[in-house]
C-alpha cells in the first residue's frame, strides 16, 4: 500500500526528510516498503516476504535515498537535489545496469516513464540523467552522468565497498553503437528475476560484463603491475587462463574466455549463494558470435531490434541464428 504524504501548507511536491519520518513513524505498519521485519530475526520465513519484492527496487536496499511519494531535499557534497522514491529507484536501476529504456523506468503511478515529463525530465533538469535516442524506436535509452552516479555513491549505506556482494554503479554510456542491444540487458533481467524470487531466492546484486572483464583484465596483468620495464602483454599461459575461468565459473573454449552480458548473483531459502549468468541475442549475432552464445550455457534472452519484438529464446529462433 502507498501513503500519500501531505505535511501542513507545505507545496505538495517537497517536503523535508524530517517531516516525511515523522509521518512515516505513524504509518510505517501500514507500508511494507517499511517492514521492520527484514531487521529481525524471529524464526519466520522469508521466502513470502522476499517473492513481493519488485525486481525494480532491489537496488534501493544499499542505499539511503527517500522512498516516499513526495520529494525530499537530498545532499550530496556542496550541492542539493530532490528526489521522490520513483527517482531514487530509477536511478538505482540506470546505475547497476549503465543504460535502460525509458518504457522499462516506472513513475511514481507506476506507469512507463516519459523522458518528456514528470521523473525523468526532473532528473534530467538537476543533471542527474541524460537521454539518448533510439534509433526506430519511441522510447530512449537513460544513462546516469558523473553527477548521478556520484549522488549514488555517497548514499550507500556500505561506503566502503568491502563486503562480498558490492554493487557496482555506472555512469554514461560505454559503446553508443552496442547501446540497442545493451538497454534490453535490464529486460532479461528482469524475467530471470521474477523466475529467482518466484522459488523464494533473494537477489544480491548483478554484475555487468565491464566488471568481469576488468577483473580478468588485472589478473592478466597482475605480474606487469609495478614493473617500468613491462611491455603490458600479458603473460599467462592457457592452464592458467583455463584455471581462473573455472574458478570464476565462466565458460573456456576456442582460447577465449566468454563473458556473459550479467551476472545475477542471490541468495537460495536455505541460504547458500549462487549466480545465473544472462546474454541478449538478437539478429545480429551470427557466425562465430552466434555460436559462442549458443555453447556458452548462458540463460540465453531473444532481444529486439527496431523492427522485431522480444521474448524468451527459442529454439527455433536458435536455428535461425546460429545455422
Amino acid at each position: 500500500m502507498q501513503i500519500m504524504v501531505v505535511v501542513g501548507k507545505q507545496p505538495p511536491e517537497l517536503v523535508t526528510r524530517g517531516d516525511v519520518r515523522a509521518l512515516e513513524e505513524v504509518s510505517m505498519f501500514d507500508d511494507p516498503r517499511w517492514d521492520d521485519s527484514r531487521n529481525r530475526d524471529d524464526g519466520r520465513d522469508r521466502d513470502s516476504r522476499d517473492r513481493d519484492v519488485d525486481p525494480r527496487d532491489v537496488f534501493m536496499e544499499g542505499l539511503d535515498l527517500p522512498r516516499g511519494l513526495e520529494r525530499e531535499l537530498v545532499h550530496e557534497r556542496d550541492r542539493e537535489y530532490t528526489l521522490r522514491g520513483s527517482e531514487s529507484r530509477t536511478l538505482s536501476v540506470v546505475g547497476v545496469f549503465r543504460v535502460v529504456s525509458s518504457r522499462d523506468l516506472l513513475d511514481h503511478h507506476d506507469r512507463p516513464a516519459d523522458p518528456r515529463t514528470g521523473d525523468l525530465r526532473h532528473l534530467r533538469e538537476q543533471g542527474l540523467i541524460r537521454t539518448v535516442p533510439l534509433h526506430g524506436h519511441r522510447e530512449v535509452a537513460v544513462v546516469l552522468t558523473d553527477r548521478g552516479r556520484d549522488l549514488l555513491e555517497s548514499h550507500r549505506r556500505d561506503r566502503d565497498g568491502g563486503h562480498d556482494h558490492h554493487q557496482e554503479f555506472y555512469a554514461e554510456l560505454k559503446k553508443l553503437r552496442e547501446v540497442e542491444h545493451d538497454v534490453q540487458v535490464y529486460r532479461a533481467y528482469e524475467r530471470e528475476a521474477e523466475r529467482l524470487q518466484e522459488r523464494g531466492a533473494r537477489i544480491g546484486r548483478v554484475a555487468l560484463d565491464y566488471e568481469l572483464k576488468r577483473e580478468y583484465q588485472q589478473f592478466l596483468q597482475e605480474r606487469h603491475r609495478g614493473r617500468a620495464d613491462s611491455d603490458g602483454r600479458p603473460d599467462r599461459d592457457q592452464s592458467e587462463i583455463e584455471d581462473w575461468a573455472r574458478e570464476h565459473d565462466l565458460p573456456y573454449f576456442d582460447g577465449h574466455v566468454h563473458f556473459p552480458d550479467a551476472r545475477i548473483e542471490y541468495e537460495e531459502p536455505d541460504g547458500r549463494w549462487d549466480h545465473l549468468d544472462v546474454e541478449v541475442v538478437t539478429l545480429h549475432y551470427r557466425g562465430a558470435h552466434g555460436a559462442a552464445a549458443s555453447r556458452s550455457g548462458f540463460s540465453t534472452f531473444r532481444g529486439s531490434s527496431a523492427r522485431t519484438g522480444g521474448a524468451p529464446f527459442d529454439p527455433d529462433y536458435a536455428s535461425e541464428l546460429f545455422p
